[in-house]
């Protein structure tokens, strides 16, 4: 079964990387060299060249140029791997068995843009790793392999992707003989429990200290590292914030954003409800007790 695969990102790497070692039949790969938005960016040229594998910077993945690329090489499939770009019908319609794409959430629930962002800022509890036949919609297609994935309390973005990662490899080792066989199962998705999240925007990023502490939490778990990160704002200045934790507090009389304590080094902040430890600033600061932020 010829592949040509699609990706950019490190979990396009580690996939492709994956689909090497069980030995698919990867006939060209594209990728872009540089990405504005990609915070998990990876040029996959690399690692081609050093398995011989045809590469192409495909600006634009929907152009007739790369249509003719992908065209010439007669792939059967098309793995789409992390990439943020919609494929167009024409690309979509190239092979004969379509094209596979991959999105980290339990489809047809939570459709859309970052969705392990917006699963650990949300709270859930859960996720999933699926795979699924694309089509013209944005992630509305026929499954092929779907595994749940547990998020823990303490996850952050860096350990849910490694951990959706993981399952995610072991269901490509799963699926790729029944692609090649013919024996694999289409599930339609059912739209009544479909919802679609959003782009996230900069201002998602800052902390609002009206906040109670665990949405503090739960925002800074989600947009740590591989992630832009959260981030406030002290005279004019920007401050990522990567890492914390929620302090119970039963002061009922402070107001929210004022720097309550001291946690070793860390300042406490109080928060809409409890109070927040930051953990892990860049830069660092200690504002005075009794401040505000």
């Amino acid at each position: 079964m010829r592949i040509v695969f699609i990706g950019t990102v490190e979990f396009s790497r580690q996939a492709l990387e994956k689909l090497f070692s069980i030995g698919a039949e990867i006939v060209g790969v594209c990728t872009l060299s540089e990405s504005g938005f990609n915070s998990d960016h990876v040029d996959l040229a690399p690692l081609c060249k050093k398995k011989g594998i045809p590469c192409y910077n495909a600006l634009d993945i929907n152009s007739l140029e790369v249509l003719k690329w992908i065209s010439s090489k007669t792939p059967d499939i098309l793995f789409c791997f992390g990439w943020s770009r919609m494929l167009k019908t024409a690309l979509l319609q190239l092979a004969p068995l379509g094209v596979i794409g991959f999105h980290p959430a339990a489809l047809p629930m939570n459709r859309g843009r970052h969705p392990l962002i917006w699963a650990l800022v949300l709270g859930l509890d859960k996720t999933a790793s699926t795979f699924f036949f694309m089509d013209e919609g944005a992630d509305t297609g026929d499954i092929l392999s779907q595994r749940e994935v547990c998020i823990d309390p303490f996850e952050d973005a860096a350990s849910l992707y490694a951990k959706v990662t993981k399952t995610a490899l072991v269901q490509i080792e799963e699926f790729l003989p029944q692609l090649s066989a013919g024996s694999f199962v289409r599930s339609k998705q059912t739209g009544g429990q479909a919802n679609t999240w959003r782009k996230r925007s900069y201002a998602d990023g800052r902390i609002d200290w009206r906040m109670t502490a665990h949405s503090i939490y739960n925002l800074v778990r989600g947009l740590t590292r591989p992630y832009p990160g959260a981030h406030i704002v002290v005279d004019g200045q920007e401050i990522k914030v990567w890492k914390t934790a929620v302090v119970k507090d039963d002061g009922q009389n402070i107001e929210p954003g004022k720097i309550i304590a001291y946690s070793g080094m860390n300042p406490v902040v109080k928060c809409g409800q409890d109070a927040i430890c930051l953990l892990s600033t860049e830069p660092s600061f200690q504002p005075i007790v009794g401040s505000y932020l």
